[in-house]
């Protein structure tokens, strides 16, 4: 198999976490990563428009050609193939809990996350219009979401229950990409602290 992958973007950064997690190179399940250079604009490429019509990685490409886009439905695919250790959840509330959870972070904190980054950060001055109110409104809708995040995790040890899961690689790769447009960390969040020094100590978050 082959993953169309960039370095800096967080959506392929929770594949190579799932991927990590799953431990398939030890196992010896091939996948070779393919760089995708997003700054230089190569998503949107004719020769990559043709791996994805839609200009995003990741992009998982099976030995018979057959392609995947979206992290999730990705990370959903290898999971049916190599279901341990179980990311999804085991059960049908486990896997009801942690679909809630995931759907939860990406709409309502990675999307916001991203219009952020597009409408504060200088990379994208003269790639697209940015409305800097507009991206200081997404970035406290996100930080009012971390609060609340945090009083879960005062509860629990992992974002949807008592098990690391595809959630939490959800949440702390979106936490990490927020940095750059000044989404950090506050010293009163205790329990979102405690959490993400712990999901940095596993060794899938160097993927």
């Amino acid at each position: 198999m082959k993953l169309y992958d960039n370095d800096f973007a967080p959506s392929p950064r929770r594949v190579r976490m799932f991927i990590a997690e799953k431990d398939l190179d030890a196992r010896g399940v091939v996948i070779t990563r393919i760089p995708v250079d997003i700054a230089t604009n190569e998503t949107g490429g004719a020769a990559f428009r043709e791996v994805n019509p839609l200009g995003e990685v990741p992009v998982l490409e099976l030995d018979d050609g057959t392609r995947i886009r979206e992290s999730l439905a990705i990370c959903r695919y290898l999971e049916a193939l190599y279901p341990e250790p179980c990311l999804f959840g085991a059960t049908p509330l486990e896997r009801a809990r942690i679909d809630a959870m995931t759907l939860e972070l990406m709409f309502r904190v990675y999307v916001p996350t991203t219009h952020a980054f597009r409408h504060l950060h200088k990379f994208w001055q003269g790639r697209v219009t940015q409305i800097a109110d507009y991206g200081a409104s997404a970035r406290e809708q996100v930080l009012d979401e971390w609060r609340r995040i945090d009083a879960l995790l005062a509860e629990r040890p992992f974002i949807a229950g008592d098990a690391f899961s595809m959630a939490d690689i959800v949440a702390f790769t979106t936490l990490e990409f927020g940095k750059p447009s000044g989404i950090r960390l506050q010293p009163e969040q205790i329990h979102l602290g405690r959490w993400h020094a712990a999901i940095a100590a596993r060794p899938s978050a160097k993927a």
